[in-house]
């Protein structure tokens, strides 16, 4: 781990004329890893303002599925602190498999393209959103397989690397050895409904402030107001070099994404689905296909609960930072988190206190300059 060191060590890499992006280089990779990433901030935009679509969840049973993360993890765990709080990890994986095909293809195991630790807060009025980037290089644990082979950890390793070499009690447990917070639950997404759960939707509205223009995510818009369908939403939240002021990473992207994610769950507050049942359905039933969760959740009674516990939490009383990091010295596309900074903010959630304003200030993940460019 890193701090001012690993910014000025980036800082050399850059003049030699390394892109020090934390990204992978091959654009297919790349694409993964939006997509993955936007429905991450779907499905967490659906549960922060969905509770309106939870009475007709008892039809939709058979979409869910679950993962028993309590009984893969056993007791190795951190203490689970009953303050009023609730950790829920949302995470998206790259798996070809099935009609995930048409997003590249399937080269093996799944593996994480992002991961969102979204705190509610006690009261349940408030949260917090911690996303990790999936190069951050980190102390991985041993984990078990769900077919009970036991995988060894790493000193360093990608954060990603936790979901492909152990499943999503793997990425759990990585996250809870990182953070020392214990998740309450687990929230997958398979990304194959995320066009037809916006169009179901009738879109995002947003505005940008600047045109943006990207032909590899083949992405045009005029600087105005727009109301973005499916297609045009997985453009927005792939551009890295459409957006001025941008740096072309990935960091920069996570920005973009988050602004997203926030008119989203206006757009899914304000869609009025109560008053069309048909509406309603179809985003139930699109939105219980995208989704895997803890064997906690796996019930429409369960999820339904919480869609409503959460319910009346608006976009303006979402906090969404990233993770504290710096580029790192040894490898100039991966990134490491700031050692000092990162406790800050994990001290700040296990407190369940709002996370500082300092702990991000000055990480390379609150530079990307994306932000602003849409609203």
């Amino acid at each position: 781990m890193a701090d001012s060191n690993g910014t000025a060590m980036a800082a050399k890499s850059r003049a030699r004329g390394i892109r020090a992006t934390g990204r992978r280089r091959k654009g297919r990779t790349r694409r993964r890893r939006a997509l993955t990433i936007t429905l991450c901030a779907l499905v967490s935009a659906v549960l922060l303002g969905g509770a309106g679509l939870g009475y007709v969840y008892f039809k939709l049973n058979g979409n869910l599925k679950g993962v028993d993360i309590n009984a893969a993890l056993g007791h190795d765990r951190p203490q689970n602190v009953d303050n009023g709080s609730m950790d829920i990890l949302v995470m998206g994986s790259d798996s070809r498999a099935g009609k995930n095909g048409a997003y590249g293809r399937d080269e093996g195991g799944a593996r994480s393209d992002t991961a969102m630790v979204v705190h509610v807060y006690k009261g349940h009025k408030k949260a917090s959103v911690v996303s990790i980037p999936r190069d951050t290089m980190i102390k991985r644990p041993d984990c078990t397989t769900g077919n009970g082979h036991t995988v060894p950890g790493a000193q360093r390793a990608m954060f990603n690397t936790a979901y492909e070499v152990g499943g999503p009690a793997c990425a759990v447990k990585t996250v809870e050895s990182i953070s020392g917070i214990r998740m309450d639950h687990f929230l997958e997404v398979d990304f194959t409904g995320f066009k037809k759960l916006i169009d179901a939707l009738g879109g995002v509205d947003l505005t940008t402030t600047r045109p943006i223009n990207d032909k590899n995510s083949h992405l045009h818009l005029p600087a105005g107001k727009h109301t973005l369908n499916g297609e045009q939403s997985l453009g927005l939240v792939r551009t890295r070099h459409g957006v001025p002021g941008g740096d072309g990473s990935d960091l920069g992207r996570i920005q973009l994404q988050q602004t997203f994610v926030k008119a989203l769950m206006n757009q899914v507050r304000n869609v009025g689905v109560l008053t069309n049942p048909a509406k309603l359905y179809d985003i139930a039933d699109t939105a219980t296909k995208a989704v895997t969760t803890d064997t906690d959740l796996n019930s429409v009674g369960e999820l339904t609960g919480l869609a409503k516990s959460l319910g009346a939490i608006g976009s303006d009383h979402i906090d969404m930072v990233t993770l504290p990091v710096t580029y790192d010295p040894a490898d100039p596309e991966r990134v490491v988190p700031l050692t000092r900074k990162s406790a800050q903010v994990w001290d700040a959630l296990r407190q369940d206190k709002a996370i500082p304003k300092a702990a991000t200030k000055g990480s390379a993940g609150d530079q990307g300059g994306t932000g602003r460019y849409v609203k």
